[in-house]
């Protein structure tokens, strides 16, 4: 299996009501039929200097992955509403 996982730093011009609407994409990703299991949510505040936000998708194989990363509405998610309202992202790909 092939994880990929997203760490998110917001802006401070980020307001809930675009990270509520970056949560309702990014739902919708989840459903793609390349994607075997895919989680996301908010840090819990439970220790000081976390990252703000986490994605984790996991798929069957790298070729799966790379789908995914070119799929259109994947790419217009990061482009129209992610990059605008973040000021850092960190992620790794490895194996599960």
């Amino acid at each position: 299996m092939f994880r990929h996982c997203v760490m998110l730093k917001w802006a401070e011009t980020a307001t809930a009501e675009v990270k509520t609407e970056i949560g309702i994409g990014l739902n919708r990703l989840a459903e793609f039929d390349c994607v075997t299991s895919y989680h996301h949510g908010p840090d819990l505040g439970v220790s000081e200097g976390n990252w703000d936000y986490m994605i984790v998708g996991d798929f069957v194989d790298e070729a799966a992955y790379r789908q995914y990363a070119d799929e259109e509405g994947h790419l217009a998610l990061i482009a129209d509403l992610i990059r605008p309202n973040i000021t850092a992202r960190a992620a790794v790909q490895y194996e599960v």
